[in-house]
């Protein structure tokens, strides 16, 4: 689906000429988003559940549940993508996923 700004009220099909208000815009777009909050839950529930896989086995070869460095590189991933929010992202990503074994 092509992104509309709010100055393209009009798109053209073919023959035809398919008027879009800001307000159904704005309702579409707000479906999107919906969507893709659902992809990204779906997303974070994988992770926890994968996060589970590498704690469960850590701690059954003697290991700590968590592992600080591994942990950094995370942050920096994160923080290098998205600058500043992006570790504040990572950082509930990582209690998200801490703890659950």
């Amino acid at each position: 689906m092509p992104l509309l700004s709010t100055t393209d009220t009009h798109r053209s099909t073919d023959m035809t000429t398919i008027t879009t208000t800001p307000e159904q815009l704005i309702a579409d777009s707000r479906t999107r988003i919906d969507a893709i909050d659902d992809r990204i839950i779906g997303l974070i529930q994988e992770r926890m559940a994968v996060s589970t896989v590498i704690q469960e086995a850590r701690i059954g070869s003697g290991g700590r549940r968590v592992h600080l460095s591994r942990e950094m590189e995370v942050l920096s991933h994160w923080s290098d993508a998205l600058g500043k929010p992006g570790t504040a992202l990572a950082m509930t990503l990582l209690e998200l996923c801490r703890g659950r074994v």
